[in-house]
């Protein structure tokens, strides 16, 4: 899948995932509500830790907002499990093991990591309307100051 596919008015690729909570979640199920999907590289890692704590403070804004934050990586339900006690995550974490969410919303790319190239996800999110359709892309995201200014778009969508 290309860039182009995934442009802000496009229909949100479906999927159903594993959540650390014990839950099945399929993206269709949350249609009504807004919904915060960003892709983040690997549990308790200091950027994707940063991340996660950033949209946990910010949860209770989220959900005032009727919106639900998920969050995806590749890692194991078990290795979820263990990230979102640690750091106490009231959202849920799903598990792409298979990468079937990460390649539909593309975000699987070559890196460089300590000079060898391997193939990793690209932290990004997506901001998903009522209707589950696209209402934001962001790719290769920043981390500082990232939920709050998803929290701010969240917050003008319908």
């Amino acid at each position: 899948m290309n860039d182009t596919a995934l442009q802000t008015g496009a229909a949100a690729p479906d999927f159903t995932l594993p959540a650390h909570d014990g839950r099945q979640i399929r993206l269709a199920d949350l249609r009504g509500r807004k919904i915060v999907l960003y892709f983040y590289p690997k549990d308790d890692t200091p950027g994707c830790t940063t991340e996660g704590r950033d949209f946990a403070a910010l949860y209770p804004e989220f959900q005032g907002a009727d919106a639900e934050v998920l969050g995806i990586s590749r890692d194991t339900i078990q290795s979820h499990c263990k990230f979102a006690e640690k750091y106490g995550f009231p959202f849920p974490l799903l598990a792409d093991v298979d990468e079937t969410a990460c390649r539909a919303y593309d975000v699987i790319k070559e890196k460089n990591m300590y000079g060898k190239k391997v193939m990793g996800i690209e932290r990004s999110t997506f901001v998903i309307d009522r209707d589950g359709r696209l209402a934001h892309v962001e790719r290769k995201v920043k981390v500082d100051g990232h939920a709050a200014a998803m929290l701010d778009l969240v917050k003008r969508l319908p």
